[in-house]
Order: C-alpha cells, then sequence, then structure tokens
C-alpha cells in the first residue's frame, strides 16, 4: 500500500481506515517474515546442524518446578517416596573386547634360544613353565576363484548310447557368477550400500575384469529368481498383526527427461510373530502403491499422517486400523521452537514423559500384557493432560504458526496418537519403519540414484531379504548363497523354507 504524505485525507473517518489497512498489512508481514525465519533455520539446521533432535536438559528446569509444585499441592510431597522397582543401569565396561571363538587362530611362537635355556647361577637347564599368549586381528583380503565343473562321458563301445553327468541348476544358467558371487555382489551394494562401479574397480586390482553394466544385469536376474520367494515374504508380513510403514524419495533416470524424477521406496515392517522387512517400489507416491500392496491386510497400520493411508481407515471392508506415531509429532514442535519456545519446550517435556514409560517397559522386558498395564496406569494420566494442553493453548497461537500447526496435527490425529495404550502390541511410534529406511538413505548418497523402474522394483525385493536377514541375526552372504544354490530346483509347495527365518532355524537345527 504506496501512500503519499503531501496528499493524506484530513476526514479522521478516512485516516482510521488508512491506520487499520496499513496495520492489518504489517501484521500479515510480520507473519510471513516469522514464517520465513522458520523456514530458514529448519533448512540450516537440515544443512549444517545436528540431525538428531536433542532437547536441551535445562529448558525442561521451568516444566520440572511446575509438575513440583503440582506435586505438593496434592499433598504427595509429603510421603516418603516408595523405591523403584526398575533395574538400575550399569555403565558398560571399557577395556578390548574379546575376538569371537569362531575365527581361526594360527599360531606363531616365539621360543627362548637353546643357548639361553641354562640358569647363570646354577647351570641347571631352564624348564617349561607355560606361556604368555596375546591375540591381534590380521585381515586377508578376499579372492575370487575359478570353479571347473566337470561332466565326465560315458558311451557304448558299439555306439549305442552316450552318458553325460548332470550339473545342478544354477541361479544363472550358463553365466558366469557362481552363487557365491552374486551373493557378494547383492550384498555390497544393497547392504553395504557399495555402488557396482566401485565394485568394478575393487575386482579389477584381482585382475578380473567385470563391468557395471554385466552386475547390474546379474541383480535383475537374481531379483527375477527371488520374485516368488519375495511374494510369499510379502504374504507372510501382511499377516501381521501390527504393520509399521514409510516411504522415502530416490532418483530415478528417465530417458524422455534431461534430469533424474522422484521415485519412491515403501519399507512394510511385520510384528515379531512375522519377522520381515519388506521393500516396495513405486514410480511415484500416488496412494495406488501403498493401497495395492495392502489389500490383503487387516490389522493395525502404523504410519505418519500422509493422506494416501486414509482411504485404508474409512473403508469399512478393509478392517485396517490406523495408529499414529509419536515421533512425528514431537518434531512438529521441536521444530516449532524457534517460534514458541514455552508451548514447544512444555509439550516436549509432557511427551519425553511418555517415552520414560516406554523405557521402563523395555528396562522391565514386559510382556504385552504387562505394557498395556503399564501404560494405563502411566501414560493414560499423561495423555489426559497433553490433550488439556493442547486446547486450552490452541486459541492462544496463531493458527497459520508452526507453533499452531504442530498443535492442529496433534489434535487431528489425537485418537489415532492415543491408540497404543489400548494395546500392548503397539508401539509408541513409527521408528522401527523409519529406521528400515536408514539403509536406503545411505544407498542414496553412494548409488544416487536408480537407473529405471526396474531398478527400482531390483533392488527392493534384494533389499528386502538383505535387511530382514539383518533384523533376525543373520549374515546376508551366507543365506544369499545358499538360496541362490538351490531355489532353481526347490518345490514351490515348500517355498516357505527359504524364508530368512524358517532357513535360519533350518540352519540351527543340527537334526534338519
Amino acid at each position: 500500500m504506496t501512500i503519499d504524505l503531501s496528499k493524506l485525507p484530513n476526514d479522521p473517518g478516512v485516516l482510521r481506515a488508512m491506520v487499520g489497512d496499513l496495520l492489518r498489512e504489517l501484521e500479515a508481514k510480520e507473519r510471513k517474515l516469522v514464517s520465513l525465519q522458520h523456514h530458514l533455520e529448519q533448512l540450516l539446521r537440515w544443512r549444517y546442524g545436528p540431525k538428531r533432535e536433542r532437547l536441551d536438559e535445562n529448558q525442561l528446569f521451568l516444566f520440572a518446578v511446575g509438575l513440583v509444585q503440582a506435586d505438593q499441592e496434592a499433598g504427595d510431597a509429603s510421603e516418603e517416596p516408595e523405591a523403584s522397582s526398575f533395574p538400575r543401569r550399569h555403565a558398560k565396561g571399557h577395556g578390548r573386547n574379546r575376538l569371537p571363538e569362531h575365527l581361526e587362530r594360527r599360531r606363531t611362537v616365539y621360543d627362548v634360544p637353546a643357548d639361553e635355556r641354562w640358569c647363570p647361577h646354577c647351570q641347571e637347564g631352564l624348564r617349561p613353565m607355560g606361556e604368555d599368549v596375546s591375540e591381534r586381528l590380521e585381515y586377508v583380503p578376499a579372492s575370487l576363484h575359478v570353479i571347473q565343473e566337470v561332466c565326465r562321458k560315458y558311451g557304448c563301445p558299439n555306439g549305442c548310447v552316450v552318458v553325460t553327468g548332470e550339473k545342478p541348476q544354477q541361479a544363472i544358467e550358463k553365466g558366469l557368477p557362481g552363487p557365491g558371487l552374486l551373493a557378494h555382489v547383492a550384498v555390497s551394494k544393497y547392504g553395504d550400500h557399495l555402488p557396482l562401479h566401485r565394485q568394478e574397480q575393487m575386482f579389477g586390482r584381482q585382475g578380473v575384469q567385470v563391468s557395471r553394466k554385466t552386475m547390474c544385469d546379474w541383480m535383475g536376474r537374481c531379483a527375477a529368481l527371488l520374485a516368488p520367494l519375495y511374494e510369499e515374504m510379502k504374504r507372510q508380513t501382511l499377516r501381521s498383526k501390527v504393520v509399521q510403514t514409510d516411504d522415502t524419495p530416490v532418483g530415478v533416470l528417465d530417458p524422455e527427461l534431461t534430469r533424474t524424477r522422484t521415485g519412491r521406496i515403501w519399507t512394510y515392517v511385520g510384528d515379531d510373530e512375522h519377522p520381515y522387512t519388506v521393500y516396495d517400489y513405486t514410480p511415484n507416491r500416488n496412494r495406488d502403491g501403498p493401497e495395492a500392496f495392502l489389500e490383503d491386510f487387516r490389522g493395525y497400520l502404523q504410519a505418519d499422517a500422509y493422506a494416501g493411508y486414509d482411504a485404508l481407515y474409512t473403508a469399512a471392508d478393509r478392517e485396517v486400523t490406523e495408529v499414529a506415531c509419536w515421533a512425528h509429532t514431537r518434531r512438529k514442535f521441536y521444530e516449532a521452537q524457534s517460534s514458541d519456545l514455552m508451548r514447544s519446550t512444555v509439550l516436549l517435556a509432557y511427551i519425553r514423559l511418555l517415552y520414560d514409560v516406554e523405557r521402563d517397559a523395555r528396562e522391565q522386558n514386559l510382556d504385552s500384557p504387562g505394557r498395556l498395564e503399564l501404560r494405563q496406569a502411566r501414560s493414560l494420566p499423561i495423555l489426559d493432560d497433553i490433550e488439556a494442553y493442547l486446547k486450552r493453548e490452541q486459541a492462544n497461537v496463531l493458527p497459520k504458526s508452526p507453533e499452531g500447526q504442530a498443535i492442529a496435527y496433534a489434535l487431528s490425529n489425537w485418537e489415532a496418537l492415543v491408540r497404543y495404550v489400548q494395546d500392548g502390541d503397539l508401539e509408541i511410534d513409527n521408528n522401527g519403519a523409519e529406521r528400515s529406511l536408514r539403509g536406503v538413505a545411505v544407498g542414496r548418497r553412494n548409488w544416487t540414484f536408480f537407473g529405471s523402474d526396474n531398478g527400482g522394483r531390483t533392488a527392493a525385493i534384494l533389499a528386502s531379504f538383505i535387511a530382514s536377514c539383518k533384523r533376525l541375526g543373520v549374515n546376508p552372504h551366507t543365506y544369499l548363497r545358499d538360496v541362490f544354490s538351490r531355489i532353481g530346483a526347490h518345490k514351490q509347495t515348500r517355498l516357505h523354507e527359504l524364508l530368512p527365518d524358517q532357513w535360519h532355524e533350518a540352519q540351527s537345527d543340527p537334526n534338519s
């Protein structure tokens, strides 16, 4: 609004209207400035600051004082505090860990020379009295070797018949790589985040030329080989009572574009009875992806507030119950500290009390009924206080401010946020799914993009088996090498035996 000072009106009513317009314009600009400053601070923190959302302990002092005063008013301060029933935490010991027993020991003996095995005083010969043993860890670089597969032939002297020995079915028929090499390339890329061009250089140092294009083709054929087993793992995961899910963007090459476009990797984490982490790739973030993947799922779905899941919760025939994530809620209040430190700190302190209950449940190693009882006794009153505080303060903040948006987010998802206290099998947050995507985020910095949508699907299949193995404590290379050597001849009706958990159980059973 531009005002010519030389032509101001004399009418007081007009002047008051102009002042009102100026004040409203100034208020709008201040709101915009605060919003821009907030976004700038978040961008700077994301780019240069710590990624961990740590809360300053000193900020909780005022909130702690308020709690103490409330306890005193209730008369609790006069009572003797009960001794804690939780086990005391013990600090981890320092020093070097013992080397694993399964590693090969190669003894190198340093003996006393024969001419020094005499006592200098009595000239008697020295007798052995033990030895001092110390251990150091050595590394022998991995090596390649060639397997010559010889099929012997036998023929009738009269030329009637010729019989040739048959080779077992290979992972890649008439292909160069053995199952161990295929497993190594897959785990190196999708487990250790080593791009194919770096693996090409590593093989080159051993005098073997294997191009990245060839290895890419190997991975595609391995994914096709494992596709039926992947579908079986998906079916087992969808039988879980609770599934956690999240997604992350990935770059994808597109021949029709001059730059990469954005695809998505989705993760679906099964419960303890179905201990699988299954990834899915979609070319975009449309809701069609999760709807198709979760078509047969019935149970609790824990996710962020992505609108693409809403159709799953509202459809009566789907029987999918929403469970929200307190970590996402906390993040919004953490980011709002720059605009409203007091209210954000109060909410962060409340949320910390909720997580203290979860930590105590873990320390006591409570089962599902035990966790439910503990949450009903301790978490439920805290949640009631949080809800009352949010509703009271919502009228005191601007709706478009970071704090106002955080409060609106929490209240709009409140029913799903408190659902975890109604069932001991549910988690307070979706961090299990977020952790499962950490490997994708790390790998994205190394291999930077997928070469195509087919490459994305290949990555989703192979990464699913590697992540599930890591979750179970299984060596993914050992697992994949064995599966690659057996799956071609394995009966389809017994395909479930090759799932990571059942495979691990069979390997641990000496009678199997």
